[in-house]
């Protein structure tokens, strides 16, 4: 490469006469081709071909199988490496924190899932165990949430609603065949679920979250938030509102409440308002003290032990028909099969599921591993997601995904990796297998409280509205609309409304983008929209056009047209006055034809006029001495004797002769005058060339700044190729400037380049391209003036 060319070899950073904030460049101006041969451009991809890559995956080695196996069972690549003494210690203490906090939220959010409180149970213990060997995150809390169970209880009594159990029970209700059924109907949404999230980790899916947007999941969350809140106010207050479906079912069961209200049962409000004040006052004892307290204090198991005791010893369901847990039987249940049959009527749901407990799940990861400099492979916690529910599915427990509050208390208590869930869950298997029975006499209600408490996190989610107001309105829109469709349209609905409208915000945001006129800052190669920058000022006779953001089919035609809006330059109007003038110029091209025909036909008749008159003879006299001596002379050549009529006749062929000269070179004279193959007809087409340029604008080329375009498709192609035909029709010249590399092959690959629009018209940047148009106006009016001097 010739660095001389750009000024590089006599360049000494010692001797440049710049500060540290200057900077110095000399080279020449780049366009697509020179900075291929400059810069050394690839002709081939160094990408390998399909066919290598599958002959690459397809290749067994045992270095490839041993990396397959770390990266699909991760446990089998940190739990070998575990430092017993730096992690031993602050993962035990973890462990038993946060398996405290799995029996009380467990019970609790099993009755948001409309199942008994020992389904919460097996939910913490089982998918732990199983995201313990497949999971990436080492600081996340697998189990029961408050929004995955909300959105299981809409199913499971959409499904199994009471009517349909009518029987001897309590209230007419078979209560028994009626929370067996909605465990299989649970059990089979949570399979179903995983499989989905299983099969999009293995196609390497995991990216389907990043639609999800965090307004969208912080607005969603809030909303079901009130919906877990507004369904556990029937054990605060003991009363039974109906059970409502389908849209604005929420607001009916609020309506609902309100009209129960005043057949609260006092007891109930009473341990509930009790054990509420314990629990706020106690956590946030805990939050203020968080930096001193070795363990937080565990206010929840406390308070339901406590009211436990105090219930059972003072027989509080037999005296004042306080609602209890009830039977929690001891021991692990046998695996089973789920239901099948019942896939078709969940389908739709176990999606929902899928894909908003993976979002939950991936954000608290990665916020966690950013925080404390590790990796989460968002492929992998798909499949052990998947996975945890796949297996626990098969145990009778329901869809699970990461706890904020949980995971805050593994974080803070000193968890370092995922053996944190592992003695959790040990905790919880011992639980169940000796102490579930001690919470029979537990009350709903004090369930219910911890619920409340533990939404505090989601309603503080209401403060985002004052701060996307200030930052993002179009972000605020979306978490009010995702918030009230999640309201009215219950989570299943709700959910498909807001990625819908989330997805629509992308696309009004590309089909409304920002289009700008840039021009030079002085002095430099700096160029900036006109309307925002006061020093930036336009080239005259160059128009720079620019897109915020990447031109496609929907937003093709708008880019032509604020072209022609930025530019001033309407090509339809041109277009339409320049057939005009070629129209006219025809008819008075044809006319011109036409009355030079007439006249050759007048003077036709006239010269046989004068064959036959009087003017002809005396003509013919008055050349008969000169005539005479030709024919003469001819004849003695010939060896013919001509006679006077003879020679009379020939004059007047001669003269005939003659006229017909001159009839042509009046033609010709009328040719030139309305536009025929003379020098007088090409300075007139020149100047009607340039006064119809002139009569649209004074603009004579017009740079596209293309740098914020990511990809190009058919549609923009062609927009692209009617921009450089339309407008070289009223020689407007076009450049592109700013084409990334892969912008280049598409072009390349889609025929845009030809004799017409060669790659000379691509540049690096804009300011390549100005030089460029500004050194071959120069070179074109040096050539003008020459022509101009040489005709004077």
């Amino acid at each position: 490469m010739n660095f001389d060319e750009f000024g590089i070899t006599n360049m000494n950073m010692e001797e440049m006469d710049c500060s540290a904030e200057e900077y110095f460049v000399q080279r020449k101006v780049l366009d697509e081709l020179s900075l291929s041969e400059v810069a050394q451009k690839e002709t081939k991809s160094t990408k390998p071909t399909v066919g290598e890559q599958m002959k690459g995956a397809l290749r067994c080695s045992v270095p490839g199988l041993k990396h397959f196996v770390l990266t699909w069972i991760p446990v089998l690549s940190w739990l070998p490496r575990y430092s017993f003494r730096e992690n031993a210690l602050g993962d035990l203490i973890s462990g038993c924190s946060v398996g405290i906090m799995h029996l009380p939220q467990g019970m609790a959010y099993a009755l948001l899932a409309s199942l008994r409180p020992v389904f919460g149970l097996y939910t913490s213990l089982y998918p732990v165990l199983v995201y313990f060997i497949f999971g990436t995150s080492k600081h996340i809390s697998i189990g029961t949430f408050a929004v995955i169970s909300i959105m299981i209880g809409s199913v499971t009594e959409r499904l199994a609603p009471d009517g349909n159990f009518i029987g001897n029970g309590t209230n007419g209700t078979d209560i028994d065949a009626r929370d067996a059924y909605r465990v299989q109907i649970a059990c089979a949404l949570t399979v179903l679920a995983g499989i989905f999230q299983i099969l999009l980790g293995v196609v390497r899916f995991g990216f389907v979250v990043t639609y999800l947007s965090e307004p969208l999941v912080r607005g969603y969350t809030t909303g079901s938030a009130c919906h877990v809140c507004i369904s556990q106010l029937k054990y605060l207050f003991g009363v039974q509102p109906a059970r409502f479906a389908g849209p604005l079912s929420l607001i009916y069961t609020l309506v609902d409440l309100c009209r129960l209200l005043p057949g609260t049962r006092v007891p109930e409000l009473v341990v509930s308002l009790v054990a509420l004040a314990v629990l706020i006052v106690v956590k946030e004892v805990n939050a203020c003290y968080r930096q001193k307290l070795p363990l937080p204090i565990p206010i929840e198991l406390i308070v339901i032990i406590i009211a436990t005791v105090i219930t059972h010893f003072c027989d509080l369901p037999d005296q004042y028909n306080i609602d209890v847990v009830g039977e929690i039987p001891s021991g692990l249940k046998a695996p089973r099969a789920p239901d099948v049959t019942l896939f078709s009527q969940v389908i739709g749901d176990a999606f929902a599921v899928a894909i908003v407990g993976y979002a939950i799940n991936i954000s608290l990861g990665k916020t966690f591993a950013l925080k404390h400099g590790y990796k989460v492979d968002s492929n992998q916690e798909l499949v052990a997601l998947g996975l945890s529910n796949t297996v626990g599915g098969f145990f009778q427990c329901y869809s699970v995904t990461s706890s904020l509050s949980r995971s805050l208390v593994q974080e803070s208590t000193g968890g370092k990796t995922q053996v944190a869930g592992l003695i959790s869950s040990i905790i919880v298997l011992i639980t169940i297998l000796k102490l579930g029975s001690l919470f029979e006499d537990l009350p709903k209600a004090v369930l219910s409280t911890i619920v409340f408490v533990n939404l505090k996190g989601m309603f503080k989610q209401f403060m985002d509205v004052p701060m996307l107001w200030r930052t993002n309105k179009v972000d605020l829109l979306v978490w009010l609309v995702t918030f009230a469709s999640t309201i009215l349209l219950n989570l299943d609905l709700g959910l498909a409304v807001s990625i819908g409208f989330s997805m629509l915000t992308v696309i009004f945001r590309t089909q409304l983008p920002r289009y700008s006129i840039l021009g030079q800052v002085s002095g430099t190669d700096i160029y900036l929209d006109v309307e925002n920058y006061k020093e930036a000022q336009e080239i005259p006779g160059i128009k720079i056009f620019r897109s915020s953001t990447t031109i496609y089919y929907t937003n093709a035609e708008m880019y032509l047209e604020a072209l022609q809006e930025k530019s001033g330059i309407d090509i339809g109007k041109l277009l339409m006055a320049k057939k005009k003038r070629d129209a006219k110029q025809k008819r008075k091209q044809k006319e011109a034809k036409k009355k030079a025909k007439k006249e050759a036909k007048s003077q036709k008749k006239e010269v046989s006029h004068l064959r036959n008159g009087t003017f002809a003879l005396q003509e013919s006299k008055k050349n008969e001495d000169e005539v005479s001596e030709r024919q003469k002379g001819q004849s003695q050549e010939n060896g013919v004797a001509l006679n006077p009529k003879q020679t009379s006749t020939n004059s007047l062929s001669t003269g005939q002769v003659n006229l017909a000269y001159q009839c042509d070179s009046t033609m010709s004279d009328s040719d030139s005058e309305t536009g025929g193959d003379g020098s007088i007809t090409k300075v007139s087409h020149t100047r009607d060339k340039e006064e119809g340029k002139a009569s649209g604008s004074s603009t004579h080329s017009i740079i596209l700044d293309i740098s914020t375009t990511g990809f190009v498709d058919t549609v923009t192609v062609k927009t692209l190729k009617n921009i450089f035909r339309d407008f070289g029709e009223i020689d407007v010249d076009i450049y592109l400037t700013g084409c990334q590399a892969c912008i280049v092959e598409q072009l390349e690959m889609a025929g845009f380049f030809s004799e017409s629009i060669p790659k000379s018209r691509l540049f690096v940047t804009v300011h390549d391209a100005v030089l460029h148009i500004l050194q071959r106006r120069r070179q074109t009016d040096c050539i003008l003036d020459v022509s101009c001097n040489t005709k004077m």
